[in-house]
């Protein structure tokens, strides 16, 4: 419903631009925000897209803010004549479950410069990772499940 009504605001203002679409589906988003606030309790299930659509755009920004940092970390890296690195590969102990959730984890990780899914355990409660900059393994593997692993699981489940 929320596509359908910002294809139509596209079609009324007459302008297919991105910005345009942006601010169509902002707004049909609030509207029927405002129209479901009285329909059914907090735990109704038609309520839930107004949950996941906040929790879905926190996400796109979390990871893209933790690829902004990890750019800037791996070309500072290359860029001084000093080698900051100290790569090593990290055991992840897995809370994902399901065969999406650990492929998402790690593909996510991958898209991150710097970090690099290498496998998964065959009882598939650890993921091995490898990273440029693992000063301290503890903080390496809490910033994954606390970052990455935590978020992608507040969407999936």
């Amino acid at each position: 419903m929320n596509n359908m009504l910002a294809f139509i605001w596209i079609a009324l203002t007459g302008t297919f631009a991105l910005k345009n679409f942006l601010f169509g589906f902002a707004l049909s988003y609030f509207i029927l925000w405002l129209i479901s606030r009285g329909i059914g309790s907090k735990g109704d299930p038609s309520r839930k897209y107004f949950i996941i659509v906040p929790k879905v755009i926190g996400f796109i920004f979390y990871f893209l803010y933790e690829l902004l940092k990890a750019n800037i970390q791996v070309a500072y890296d290359v860029i001084t004549l000093k080698n900051h690195m100290a790569p090593g590969i990290v055991m992840i102990p897995l809370d994902a479950k399901t065969n999406l959730e650990i492929t998402l984890l790690a593909n996510l990780i991958s898209l991150t410069p710097g970090t690099l899914s290498l496998d998964v355990s065959d009882d598939r409660s650890v993921l091995y990772v490898h990273g440029m900059f693992i000063k301290d393994k503890e903080a390496f593997v809490h910033s994954i499940k606390n970052g990455f692993e935590r978020r992608l699981l507040e969407l999936t489940r």
